[in-house]
């Protein structure tokens, strides 16, 4: 169990939020939310004693252990995979390193041998003996390969790492768990992993995350930060959502009888005040009226950008057709032999943990990539719009403002059009003229995305849009997507994404070659189980 007290945090003049008390008991799992900004993660570290709130209490019980997913992916670079997976249990990597330095000893004494014996008690105690064991099954369920283990973490690339320090958080089974974005970066199978992983956890739980699918899975709470409150809501996110904007609903509603009352006794008022025979009546009216308050409807801090996909002209019979593709990336080949051809109702998805053959075939199908064996056909009707995965290209050098690089698609030039599709996508003000080079991650796909809206294309390619984006922008994309009547070929580790867009899936396999089924993404996981 892990507790606030009237906790205030506060980071010069702005309040994140203040008099926070709640509490976290063991054998739950709360999913945080709340809009960009609000402290989700400034909330976890407070948990985790690495920031001091101004004012109020942590309390964690002092037989408990808590463990928080680190995010400093070199912090480890000088030990191997499986060493820094137990250090995820500091007291037994302390107990297990004075043991080895021990043993170590040259001059080994008699003193020496009793300490050990007295370590080894405790080591044991801990599962030392089956620490290396354990850390194995952990990084192997998140896919890191077996060979890798005693790897140095240097060596490893930055998505590896990710999975490592996960199984680092996750070791020792820890009596409180904090984990801030832990689907960032992993694939769908080890989100899918992660995900059964922690709906057996139990302990404590605690998870910030933007992955709509993920809270609804695991979650048994939601705790939404907002107007500076932290507030419990037992259920998962969808019932969160849903309940909320029924309450919502509920209090207009009040507000509308309210509203109509107000009115009829203000009418009454206002005609027979002057009347001496009305006078009294008017009277008990006008004290009635006093006393009517109107619910106050608290409008969410969340905003949601307008994500709206119009193609400028229909699609014709013929889309895309890919024969033979064949892609060699450093001597390996990514894409073996790929064929395939695309309808005109076709929302596909391309899936799998192969994340250089998916951005290589973006990148052919979006013609940046020329060099392949094969053919890449489209139709005469098609207009195709491309949103890389790696957009560095684009943005870092460019002295470009937002309003300048975003005119330059859009058939209206005149400012004041731009200006309001720029509002649509939470550009307002002064933000208009901000160099795009300079934009945050969230800015620069939301940009892109109105690159594509304003492109109007038929053939929308979109690769990774979800990584930098809030749960707000996720689910506006997510209609948008859902909704667009052209041909999308996408790929996402947002699971609601995938299955409430794609009716055709495409898995790229680490040889190269693709399985093609015409079905949702649910239904293709069901036939992988089966």
């Amino acid at each position: 169990m892990i507790q606030t007290n009237k906790l205030t945090i506060q980071f010069g003049k702005e309040i994140l939020f203040e008099d926070v008390t709640i509490k976290f008991t063991e054998g739950n799992a709360y999913g945080i939310i709340g809009a960009n900004g609000s402290g989700k993660s400034t909330f976890l570290k407070v948990l985790a004693k690495e920031i001091e709130p101004n004012s109020g209490s942590v309390f964690i019980e002092s037989s408990k252990r808590l463990s928080f997913l680190k995010q400093d992916h070199n912090a480890y670079n000088n030990f191997n995979v499986i060493e820094t997976v137990i250090m995820g249990n500091q007291q037994l990597y302390k107990v297990m390193k004075e043991k080895d330095e021990i043993y170590a000893k040259p001059d080994f004494s008699e003193e020496d041998g009793i300490k050990a014996g007295k370590l080894e008690e405790i080591f044991d105690h801990l599962g030392g003996w089956d620490a290396e064991y354990d850390a194995a099954i952990l990084l192997t369920g998140l896919g890191v390969d077996p060979e890798l283990h005693y790897e140095t973490m240097a060596n490893l690339d930055a998505k590896i790492k990710v999975k490592v320090l996960l199984a680092q958080a996750l070791f020792g089974n820890p009596d409180v768990l904090l984990l801030d974005e832990p689907t960032n970066n992993l694939d769908l199978s080890a989100i899918k992993w992660l995900e059964e992983y922690l709906i057996e956890f139990k302990n404590t739980l605690i998870i910030v995350s933007h992955d709509r699918y993920f809270l609804n899975k695991v979650c048994t709470h939601i705790v939404d930060i907002d107007f500076k409150e932290a507030t419990l809501y037992t259920g998962n996110y969808d019932f969160w959502y849903e309940s909320s904007q029924l309450m919502l609903k509920q209090a207009k509603e009040a507000n509308k009888k309210s509203e109509d009352k107000i009115k009829e006794l203000q009418d009454f008022i206002a005609r027979f005040s002057a009347n001496a025979s009305k006078s009294k009546q008017a009277t008990s009216r006008k004290k009635l009226l006093d006393k009517i308050e109107l619910t106050d409807i608290k409008p969410s801090t969340r905003r949601y950008p307008y994500v709206n996909f119009v193609a400028k002209k229909k699609l014709g019979d013929d889309v895309l057709k890919v024969e033979n593709l064949t892609k060699i990336v450093a001597g390996k080949k990514v894409l073996d032999n790929v064929s395939f051809i695309l309808g005109k109702n076709d929302k596909l998805a391309l899936v799998g943990s192969n994340e250089l053959a998916k951005t290589s075939l973006f990148k052919i199908l979006a013609g940046e990539d020329t060099d392949y064996t094969g053919t890449v056909k489209y139709g005469e009707t098609v207009l195709k719009s491309y949103f890389p995965k790696d957009n560095s290209s684009i943005f870092n050098n460019s002295d470009k403002t937002i309003i300048d690089f975003l005119s330059e698609y859009s058939e209206n030039k005149e400012q004041a059009f731009v200006r309001g599709f720029l509002g649509r996508m939470l550009f307002s003000g002064e933000d208009v003229f901000k160099k795009i080079k300079v934009l945050s991650g969230g800015e620069k796909v939301r940009t892109l995305l109105a690159k594509i809206m304003l492109e109007e294309g038929n053939l929308i390619l979109i690769d990774e849009p979800t990584h930098h984006l809030d749960m707000e922008s996720i689910t506006s994309l997510n209609k948008g997507l859902s909704k667009f009547e052209g041909v999308i070929i996408f790929s996402s580790t947002d699971h609601e994404l995938t299955q409430t867009t794609a009716n055709r899936i495409i898995e790229i396999f680490n040889d190269g070659k693709i399985i093609d089924q015409p079905m949702t993404y649910d239904e293709y996981l069901e036939t992988k189980e089966i």
